[in-house]
């Protein structure tokens, strides 16, 4: 097995000369990226399996994920992927553009008094699988276009701020109007606003959305991940002609529950009960990691409840897959944008460089072609584009501007150390670190500027990382092979802080 099957250009054909002329051409297999916002790595049911616990750090939460289940145990589930930057926008920016925050533009979550967006000038994953010959599909959440007042008062997009536009949809994600920002998706099937009940929708499918036309506002009233089910079902089966059945699909599906708010106007209650004792809420039962806040993190059964609920969404379109026939010849990426503290160290969200913000789920599945198995090689977000593209034969087509690593043969083959990284990099606005497997080593500024402080927590002696090491405690040959490791690892990727040599009073640029 090998990924470079260049369906377009090399084909195997087996004639038969007994009279039938019969051609058969391999096909190229389809390209399926879910990734629920903010869902934890410790919110997989599979690692309670067996001994599985044994591949993370701490104990995993109690949830209840058959269909994500499934999908572990029949694929590679990768136990330290990374959210470098665990935000949603920088998130989406790594994973659409293979780059890393302060090259491709996605420096903060968009927001209306930001300016920040991506810029990727054509290059971003979809426009490559676009060019090698793939239908091209977006389901769900965007949030990485700058957020403008390009609205009227109805919510319809006018595209100017001069009346009648000069209104704001939402003030993070914004609509994503057709042309080179939709980043070479075809099928465009947009919601926003994180009332998972009452979504913002966008499309260029007006069947899909009530004969309403791209860039007028529908409201269907639905809980969002049902609502993108449906939609992502329907193309599956071409229902009213939405793709060209004659070429791969390559679908990204972006759903926004578990994200806050955790409320039951937010939450599918059909999964609630499940994390109750008869109605009553036990939170010795479900917050179960040593670090947890149970004060804080009172509203995990209406998180756990909404990972349920995605797996349950997830679990129907991975049987359609099934019915369909494609499963086998397709790869199945489960992943996140970021974790979800959910009461650890005191704190809701993200980011954070402890494991439950910045360490996310990543399971890989290519019907037989890859044998099941806990994968412990450090996977950067930045690493997903080249390495997806390189599998489907596509890796002559990795732009040049691409800073991750193509961990393809990591991947097919698990005894393969190609491009396997000894550290892995983490951001945060005020902070650049390493996450090495067995320590995270975090420097942070004090003015955008100078140094104001260094830690680290030893992940193996501490495995839910209450212990901060830091000024006299610190081993110092530890932290100077740290420190020269993360510069040598910011002048790699051109980042700001090297840029500007921030912090550079404490490192060595």
């Amino acid at each position: 097995m090998r990924r470079n099957i260049v369906w377009g250009i090399l084909t195997m054909f087996v004639l038969s000369f007994s009279g039938c002329g019969e051609v058969k051409e391999e096909a190229a297999p389809n390209v399926i990226f879910i990734f629920p916002d903010q869902y934890r790595q410790f919110s997989l049911g599979f690692w309670s399996q067996g001994d599985n616990a044994k591949y993370i750090h701490g104990t995993p939460d109690p949830v209840k994920t058959p269909a994500l289940d499934k999908l572990a145990n029949e694929g590679i589930v990768f136990s330290q992927a990374m959210s470098n930057f665990p935000l949603c926008s920088p998130f989406r920016g790594m994973l659409m553009s293979g780059q890393y925050p302060y090259t491709n533009g996605l420096t903060a979550n968009c927001r209306k008094d930001r300016e920040v967006g991506i810029k990727v000038d054509g290059k971003a994953m979809a426009n490559v699988f676009a060019e090698g010959g793939y239908e091209t599909a977006y389901f769900g959440k965007c949030h990485w276009q700058r957020t403008e007042p390009l609205f009227d008062e109805k919510g319809t997009y006018v595209g100017i701020e001069e009346a009648p536009g000069g209104h704001f949809v939402n003030r993070y994600d914004t609509y994503v109007p057709p042309g080179a920002d939709r980043l070479g998706y075809r099928y465009f099937f947009q919601t926003l606003r994180d009332t998972h009940k009452d979504p913002l929708c966008y499309s260029n499918d007006p069947k899909a959305i009530k004969g309403i036309k791209d860039g007028d506002l529908y409201q269907p009233k639905r809980f969002s991940a049902e609502f993108e089910a449906e939609a992502l079902l329907n193309y599956l089966d071409n229902s009213h002609g939405q793709r060209d059945t004659g070429k791969p699909f390559f679908i990204t599906w972006a759903l926004n529950p578990p994200h806050n708010p955790w409320t039951e106007e937010s939450t599918d209650m059909t999964f609630f009960p499940q994390y109750t004792d008869h109605g009553d809420v036990k939170m010795d039962e479900l917050l179960l990691r040593g670090n947890a806040d149970k004060k804080v993190g009172e509203y995990a059964p209406y998180y756990f409840a909404n990972v349920s609920a995605v797996d349950h969404f997830i679990g129907l379109v991975l049987e359609k897959l099934e019915k369909m026939g494609v499963a086998d010849n397709t790869i199945i990426v489960f992943s996140s944008d970021h974790g979800e503290m959910l009461g650890s160290h005191g704190h809701k969200g993200k980011p954070f460089p402890e494991n439950e913000a910045f360490n996310i789920p990543f399971i890989i599945k290519w019907g037989n072609k890859l044998k099941h198995r806990v994968e412990d090689v450090m996977l950067s977000t930045p690493d997903m584009m080249p390495t997806l593209l390189a599998m489907v034969g596509l890796e002559d087509k990795i732009p040049a501007s691409v800073q991750g690593l193509n961990l393809a043969d990591v991947i097919e083959n698990p005894k393969s150390e190609k491009n396997a990284p000894n550290a892995v990099l983490y951001f945060d606005y005020n902070s650049r670190g390493l996450y090495t497997g067995d320590y995270t080593y975090v420097v942070t500024t004090s003015n955008t500027v100078d140094f104001k402080e260094s830690f680290y927590y030893d992940n193996k002696k501490d495995p839910y990382q209450m212990n901060r090491i830091k000024g006299d405690d610190m081993d110092e040959k530890l932290v100077a092979k740290f420190n020269a490791d993360l510069v040598k690892q910011l002048k790699a990727i051109d980042d700001k802080w090297s840029q500007n040599e921030i912090c550079g009073d404490y490192l060595n640029y």
